[in-house]
């Protein structure tokens, strides 16, 4: 059935309460599991950023990313579940977007991740990486809300 699970991981509550499902999952399934930590691109400030100031701050989101991917990858290890583990950067594009590239390149069997629940105005003003991975993917999506940090409009 599922044998290649892909799990966003952004280190908040609802991702790591998607992890567990996918923890859960995999052992049961017998799967692996990749995880993916996407790196979105600097917001345009002002006053913008110098170049130097900017690589800085790309450096320090690729640096929480890797830390993020490996308290994770140890969370899964530590289940006895297959592991591996990529960072992908998504400058110039929203997280959803990358998420699903990933998923059929791997390619993936299974998307798994948390969801804010958001919904009305909120939802339209932040977005939902979730609502587009579950609108574009060609595989089937698994996504866990996290109900102490639902939210409601």
């Amino acid at each position: 059935m599922y044998q290649r699970i892909l799990v966003p991981v952004d280190g908040s509550a609802t991702a790591s309460r998607g992890l567990a499902e996918a923890i859960a999952l995999a052992k049961t399934l017998k799967a692996g599991i990749r995880l993916i930590h996407i790196v979105i691109g600097v917001p345009t400030l002002y006053p913008p950023l110098s170049a130097p100031a900017v690589q800085t701050l790309l450096d320090q989101l690729r640096s929480s990313g890797e830390s993020i991917l490996h308290e994770a990858t140890t969370t899964v290890r530590a289940a006895g579940v297959a592991v591996d583990s990529r960072l992908v950067e998504a400058l110039g594009s929203e997280a959803g977007e990358r998420i699903i590239e990933q998923a059929s390149a791997w390619p993936a069997d299974l998307i798994v991740c948390g969801t804010h629940g958001r919904r009305g105005v909120r939802r339209i003003l932040m977005g939902s990486d979730a609502e587009y991975i579950l609108r574009h993917s060609s595989v089937p999506v698994l996504m866990i809300r996290c109900p102490e940090t639902s939210e409601r409009s």
